[in-house]
């Protein structure tokens, strides 16, 4: 779409936030790969890469000391402490990228909330368990942690669910395709409002008419 007149040139910002375990990351990954111009913003992180998980792709891995240097330069859109971890949005990243394309992020609530103070914009989109019970699963089949980081994680997961209503959107990821069309409708329909629309091409269409 990024040739369509018609389009107001720079991109929106899709956050999608979610607990641990939710699926987001995973939803975000493979919508961006099924709508054009869709772009997945690449978080940096100073958490150790996953089995699977590739550098650039998934994440940008980075030490911890150079993630603090990049705090100190003002280098991220939003940032956040998460389970002992760094996580953030490079600001040169996403400029570059929403220059012509909507992007999508996959970021935790305490970073969704900065996006909101510092943009002033976006659609936000929040990912629920079906249950406390489905997310404790998923956690364990991902993770090889102590019983005791679980818990951690499980109270932090009910800590960020009640921020919900911060978010215009809610989709449970019961059955990930199904979740997976939720989102991508969200974002196709939000792609239809009148405030993406140039008023000035729609003028001269008119006009010329």
């Amino acid at each position: 779409m990024k040739n369509e007149r018609w389009r107001i040139r720079k991109g929106s910002l899709f956050v999608v936030s979610a607990p641990s375990g939710a699926g987001k990351t995973t939803l975000c990954y493979e919508v961006s790969k099924l709508i054009p111009d869709l772009k997945y913003s690449i978080s940096c992180t100073t958490r150790m890469p996953r089995s699977g998980e590739v550098n650039h792709r998934d994440y940008t891995f980075v030490t911890t000391d150079k993630f603090k240097e990049m705090i100190e330069r003002g280098e991220f859109a939003e940032w956040a402490e998460v389970h002992g971890n760094f996580y953030g949005t490079p600001i040169k990243e996403l400029n570059e990228l929403r220059n012509q394309n909507d992007v999508i992020l996959d970021i935790d609530t305490q970073g969704a909330m900065q996006m909101k103070r510092r943009y002033g914009e976006g659609v936000y989109i929040f990912i629920l368990p079906p249950s406390l019970e489905v997310l404790e699963e998923r956690i364990r089949k991902r993770m090889a942690n102590s019983e005791l980081e679980i818990k951690s994680r499980l109270k932090k997961a009910r800590e960020e669910m009640a921020g919900y209503k911060e978010y215009e959107y809610v989709i449970i990821n019961n059955v990930f395709s199904e979740a997976r069309s939720e989102l991508e409708s969200i974002i196709l329909s939000e792609r239809c409002r009148r405030e993406r629309i140039d008023s000035g091409w729609v003028e001269r269409l008119i006009s010329s008419a």
